[in-house]
């Protein structure tokens, strides 16, 4: 099997991916279009759906993004999706950056800091091992969640990153798509 699909970049779109397109970039607050939607676009339908849910799950919510960023992040790090790994260690640790006055400070590198609040903590710890054991979930889960201070609507949209990162590392897995230029530009200004 070939380990790739094709890419559309924006130039190159209809207009009903490009109004797609547009979104992620807003909604995202990034000016370029990630290779995780370019590599879809070839199917209207799907890029649709899959947005619709990326953005329902992870964009939407009261449960803070960096809380959202760091459980795909280190799914994705176990896993060994570094399309998602790279792309979601960057947006935590730019997320990150309002826990310290340290320019140094990297919220993917130090999450037993003192800087990292304890729900933070608890809830990737948690959503984390759901994911990566095919969501299985124990009493105590929800309980350390409860401890934690997360209610209930939000320990279910922690719930849904589980589901949330299964689909991303599957898609840039099977996709084969690179890590994006920007996103390794960012990086370098962290």
């Amino acid at each position: 099997m070939k380990k790739s699909f094709s890419i559309i970049e924006y130039q190159e779109a209809g207009q009903d991916i490009k109004e797609i397109y547009d979104d992620t970039k807003k909604t995202l607050g990034i000016p370029f279009v990630l290779n995780w939607f370019k590599c879809q676009a070839g199917n209207p339908a799907l890029l649709k759906g899959n947005w619709i849910k990326l953005k329902s799950t992870l964009c939407e919510g009261n449960v803070p993004n960096i809380i959202k960023q760091l459980i795909i992040y280190t799914v994705s790090a176990e896993r060994q999706c570094n399309y998602c790994a790279e792309a979601h260690k960057l947006f935590a640790d730019m997320m990150g950056k309002s826990l310290s006055s340290d320019p140094d400070f990297l919220i993917s590198e130090n999450m037993d800091s003192d800087l990292v609040p304890n729900s933070y903590k608890v809830a990737v710890r948690t959503v984390a091992n759901a994911a990566l054991s095919d969501g299985h979930v124990e009493e105590k889960d929800f309980d350390a969640l409860m401890k934690a201070g997360f209610n209930e609507d939000e320990i279910q949209e922690l719930f849904a990153q589980a589901d949330l990162v299964n689909m991303l590392n599957t898609i840039a897995n099977i996709s084969g798509i690179k890590i994006d230029n920007e996103i390794v530009e960012l990086s370098y200004s962290l």
